[in-house]
């Protein structure tokens, strides 16, 4: 297995301080934080830590407590009972638990049980496969248990051919007790099918444990309505989207207030990701993305007064805070994270405005590799507008010298590019293999404002492009920038946006890398699984002629309408069990540029879906990636 990762990585330049940047090998060594909560007495963090082990391809985890103030860790044996758990019920008899149950016959062998040997699957709508899996006919099913210790199951959905928690990632997040244990509220989108391939239409739904009856607790909206949390009030609060099939709308929080539905955050000119109330009630916390960065916002809810609804950011800087965790006196825990640091859960104090971080999982070895410069650059996009776009430098960076340079695209297509830290499209290992990484918060992406954020549906090809080129042709102008080797690299849409500029970049760029991208817009409207997105964001189907929208996506911004302007090396990266961008995307684009003569390359991973997340993959994809930019960079 070492010779295995040395041959990875013997294509990456190492020098004689090769053990002060980042690489890969060192991106998958780091621990990966994931808090559980806080201790029941209220002095301790409880946390996970993943740690990646390539020889056996897979994560392994530990628990740790550390006390909410600092100090020193311990490793846990078992978490049990340490954290308070909101799926036990009030009077702690019941708890809250989900199962997949089989409610559908859709294989040969169910329709054709003396036929055990068949592998036939017969689908009549859509919905028939979903992100990595195919529908065998079962659904998750929200239950409980009559005894906390017995395994029993009472499914309130029976023969119910939906889903809760939410296909492909939902958790226990999409269902809760009520304050006094006597109803079940939860998420369900209670269409199937066709309608289910459509629809963003989800719904709270009330379960009555006494009269076993059900009932749709936000029937009026047509769009998402997730994540329900009881106020300590006992108010009924929710993220909620208007719009049906509008994946990326605008995200609100509402409170279901006395029989009124108060919408806390309507005026505001952003979008929530995730919420919690304060201990007192009389205030929300929420994370939200803002101008590059994510951020920790507060709104009061002034119930049904005259008070006035007032949204404010409590945090600033060049880092995101992704998640909150609880709160402690007068500080709050959250995770945090920026380009050069991993998750860990940090201290903010509300009153004395500072922080303290709290877990070190990773300091040590973040103390022995040289950190990148993250730089903000505004640049004045074609329509005349400022566009932020993140710059991170090399280590030690030396502005005399010229370096070459990658434009990354970010995917989503509305997806906020902030202070994360990921473990594949990392820029901390890019430009530690000297790359200046020129990151665009282009039309499209939250945090700037909802028109920006909405201006991409229907407009995939047109002014983003330009705002991408806008971009890099600012930079360009930088001295230390070698003109003559600048590539495009992107996964989903950024992996279209890749394609897309192959066929209209007029030699800007030397080399591309495209993942999971979508290459033929109408044969990506035939196969993707969650047809409401490419419904909304393409403007509709390749056949409505009369659809000015639609057929600009079709033709107008569709790459393989380009593909006789390709004149430059293209590495293209494919999942096999990828349903949202299924693999002939990849395919069609790699034979195209294999039949034009145009240095090629096709990294398939047959196992993975839209992501890559087993760690040899993940190496082998590090290795692959930076092989090809030292070949055509």
């Amino acid at each position: 297995m070492k010779k295995y990762i040395f041959f990875i990585f013997s294509v990456i330049s190492m020098s004689s301080n090769a053990q002060q940047i980042m690489t890969p090998e060192k991106l998958w060594q780091l621990g990966r934080v994931t808090p559980i909560g806080i201790s029941k007495d209220g002095k301790a963090l409880i946390y996970k830590v993943g740690t990646p082990n390539v020889q056996e391809n897979k994560i392994n985890s530990k628990y740790f407590s550390v006390p909410v103030g600092g100090g020193k860790e311990t490793l846990l044996e078992s978490i049990e009972g340490l954290v308070a758990d909101k799926n036990i019920s009030k009077d702690g008899s019941k708890k809250l638990v989900d199962k997949a149950v089989k409610v559908e016959k859709l294989l040969g062998s169910d329709l054709y049980p003396e036929l055990s040997k068949t592998t036939a699957q017969v689908y009549e709508s859509l919905d028939y496969r979903h992100w990595d899996t195919w529908n065998d006919g079962t659904h998750n099913h929200v239950g409980y248990s009559e005894n906390i210790k017995d395994a029993a199951f009472v499914d309130i959905m029976p023969n119910e051919p939906y889903d809760s928690p939410q296909k492909p990632h939902g958790g226990d997040e999409d269902y809760i007790w009520s304050p006094d244990g006597s109803k079940i509220i939860y998420v369900c989108k209670k269409k199937a099918g066709t309608a289910y391939a459509t629809s963003t239409n989800t719904d709270l739904y009330e379960y009555d444990l006494a009269t076993k009856n059900t009932k749709n607790l936000t029937e009026k909206n047509l769009g998402y309505d997730t994540h329900p949390l009881f106020s300590p009030q006992g108010d009924l609060s929710w993220l909620q989207m208007k719009r049906d099939g509008f994946e990326a709308d605008k995200n609100d929080i509402i409170v279901r207030h006395k029989g009124v539905d108060i919408n806390l955050t309507a005026a505001w000119d952003g979008t929530v990701d995730s919420f919690t109330w304060s201990t007192d009630g009389k205030k929300v916390y929420f994370i939200a993305p803002v101008l590059g960065t994510k951020q920790l916002f507060e709104v009061n809810f002034p119930g049904v007064t005259r008070i006035a609804v007032t949204v404010r950011q409590v945090t600033d800087g060049d880092f995101d805070v992704n998640g909150i965790v609880g709160f402690t006196g007068t500080s709050v825990l959250v995770t945090k994270t920026t380009h050069n640091m991993a998750t860990e859960v940090f201290s903010y104090d509300l009153k004395a405005k500072s922080w303290k971080q709290i877990t070190h999982v990773n300091d040590e070895a973040y103390s022995k590799i040289a950190k990148c410069t993250s730089e903000k650059r505004w640049v004045t996009t074609t329509d005349g507008k400022k566009m932020l776009v993140w710059v991170i430098l090399p280590p030690n960076f030396d502005k005399t010298k010229k370096y070459p340079t990658l434009l990354y695209c970010q995917g989503g297509p509305q997806s906020a590019l902030t202070q994360y830290y990921s473990f594949r499209w990392n820029f901390q290992v890019m430009a530690s293999q000297g790359y200046i990484v020129v990151a665009p918060n282009r039309r499209g992406m939250p945090g700037h404002g909802v028109k920006w954020n909405e201006q991409i549906s229907g407009d995939w090809g047109g002014q983003v492009m330009d705002d991408y080129l806008s971009a890099i042709d600012d930079i360009s102008k930088e001295s230390y920038v070698d003109k003559a080797r600048i590539g495009a690299v992107g996964a989903s849409y950024g992996g279209y946006s890749v394609f897309q500029l192959a066929g209209i970049h007029k030699n800007r760029f030397k080399t591309f890398i495209s993942h999971c991208g979508i290459f033929n817009t109408e044969s990506m409207y035939g196969t993707t699984e969650e047809v409401f997105f490419t419904n909304w964001d393409s403007g509709g189907a390749y056949w409505e002629k009369d659809n000015k929208i639609a057929q600009k996506t079709y033709n107008e911004f569709n790459p393989i309408k380009l593909v006789n302007n390709w004149n430059t090396p293209i590495l293209i990266i494919q999942g096999g069990k990828d349903y949202r961008v299924p693999i002939g995307q990849g395919q069609e684009a790699f034979q195209a540029a294999q039949l034009k003569g145009i240095k090629s390359k096709f990294l398939l991973f047959p196992d993975e879906n839209h992501w890559v997340l087993k760690p040899q993959n993940a190496l082998v994809w590090q290795g692959e990636f930076f092989k090809w930019l030292k070949e055509t960079l």
